[in-house]
């Protein structure tokens, strides 16, 4: 039995649970959250007012022009006298499309501006956001944090909270980061950086995704933004910055973990894993999801990611390690402790 379109399947159905059936909040983008965001939906809505006149306008003409000169029983059957050329209907369709295009070109100049000029406070929190076929590694330069996949922020409206400045970059090929809610898509271009900034109003899960087609997974790559109040949000941080959590009831896991070739893509601070490939793992166990939201993270999913990435994400660079059932029990009794 061919169970390639079950893989192909549940690698769009996953992504669907994690994001749609375990939280009330969705992306939409015609609930913003916060400034930038609120800019967008204004002109996509004048956008839209524009263009279903145009639309109501056009259809109505036609509507009423098959209706009024429509062929009645007993009309000739030559053809109804023609008209070639008029100045008036020349001169019509040509400047009222030009206003149109430059009164769109006027606001949105203007928005682009007043997002890209604001003025943001010196002490704002910066966040760097890379993107990786297929996730997205998160670092807080200035806190010495780094994640995977869930951008933590404070929210920007409440408690003293300062809006979050985001830098964008990619190590291998042109992503986009779109958070609908929070703020229009900015591109992730390698060799340059883009920057984008976030003022949540409301604490809770914003939802995204790569915006621009950049693989075979370009699909499954998931973005959470989690806005917490201030205390929280600094709770989240002194959790962050401490090493890895050395048990010696999983002493066992983190020997074998160790002794593959794991510790070269990934880094847990604490040990000998300091590879920069893949997500670092030093807390991966506070995370909502694994591999950038194609699988919620529990255990049972994260066995099954080890043993096998290929079947949540097809093409997915992570390897199959081939490992026994009892060496992967033993490495995902490990990473449990990392929290």
């Amino acid at each position: 039995m061919n169970t390639r379109p079950l893989k192909l399947a549940a690698t769009f159905l996953i992504p669907a649970m994690a994001f749609g059936l375990d939280e009330k909040r969705i992306a939409n983008m015609f609930d913003p959250q916060a400034t930038p965001a609120d800019e967008v939906v204004k002109i996509s809505i004048l956008t839209l007012l524009i263009c279903g006149a145009i639309f109501a306008i056009v259809a109505g003409l036609l509507a009423y022009i098959i209706f009024k000169f429509r062929r009645r029983p007993g009309d000739d059957a030559a053809e109804p006298p023609q008209v070639y050329g008029s100045n008036q209907i020349e001169i019509a369709w040509t400047v009222i499309p030009l206003l149109i295009v430059f009164v769109l070109i006027m606001v949105t100049a203007r928005v682009v501006s007043a997002v890209q000029n604001k003025g943001l406070p010196a002490n704002a929190l910066h966040a760097t956001v890379i993107g990786h076929q297929w996730w997205w590694e998160l670092r807080y330069p200035e806190l010495g944090i780094v994640t995977a996949n869930e951008l933590h922020v404070p929210v920007s409206s409440t408690d003293g909270g300062l809006p979050t400045v985001l830098t964008l970059q990619s190590v291998d090929v042109i992503h986009s980061f779109w958070i609908a809610q929070l703020a229009g898509k900015t591109d992730v271009i390698p060799n340059r950086d883009n920057h984008m900034w976030i003022d949540p109003r409301e604490p809770g899960i914003y939802f995204g995704n790569c915006a621009e087609y950049c693989g075979t997974q370009h699909a499954n790559m998931l973005i959470r933004v989690i806005v917490h109040p201030k205390a929280e949000f600094d709770a989240w941080v002194a959790n962050e910055k401490k090493p890895a959590v050395n048990d010696p009831a999983v002493a066992q896991g983190r020997a074998t973990f160790e002794s593959l070739s794991c510790v070269n893509c990934h880094a847990i601070r604490g040990t000998v894993a300091a590879g920069a490939f893949g997500p670092d793992l030093t807390h991966i166990m506070n995370r909502q999801v694994i591999a950038s939201g194609a699988l919620t993270n529990t255990p049972e999913h994260l066995r099954a990611w080890i043993h096998d990435p290929d079947q949540a994400k097809p093409g997915s660079l992570m390897p199959a390690m081939q490992l026994s059932d009892a060496e992967v029990d033993q490495i995902v009794s490990y990473l449990e402790t990392l929290k």
